[in-house]
């Protein structure tokens, strides 16, 4: 179970837009990350490059933990609201609720639950 200074660490670390530095102080070596009912991502290594990729896709991004967290146990839900603009100026909004089974103070499961529609970019003046 994560101490609450542990929780509102990780909060703050992807507020900050630390996404990359969040995965690789939060999670464990082998974690899974699952987007909807994909399959899942395995492994750390993974998790940094993928969000490597993302981020240096997007010109801006804000994250925005949505509160109350909730926890119970090593169970914590985490509702999340992101907005990218990307390198061309378009922008992508997504809300998500992000479920997340912690191993001590790390998370060794998560899976991410949104609307993909949320996904497409809004061209600028659309």
């Amino acid at each position: 179970m994560p101490a609450a200074q542990t929780l509102e660490r990780f909060i703050a670390r992807v507020e900050s837009n630390a996404h990359v530095e969040a995965v690789e102080e939060f999670y464990t070596e082998g974690a899974t990350m699952r987007e909807n009912q994909a399959p899942p991502r395995v492994g750390r290594a993974a998790h940094v490059a993928n969000e490597r990729l993302v981020m240096a896709r997007a010109r801006s991004v804000e994250s925005r933990c949505i509160r109350p967290v909730l926890v119970n146990g090593d169970h914590v839900v985490v509702r999340w609201v992101f907005r990218f603009e990307w390198q061309d100026g378009s922008v992508t909004r997504i809300e998500e609720l992000a479920w997340q089974r912690w191993e001590g103070e790390r998370i060794a499961e998560e899976q991410f639950f949104y609307d993909p529609a949320q996904r497409a970019p809004v061209k600028p003046g659309a």
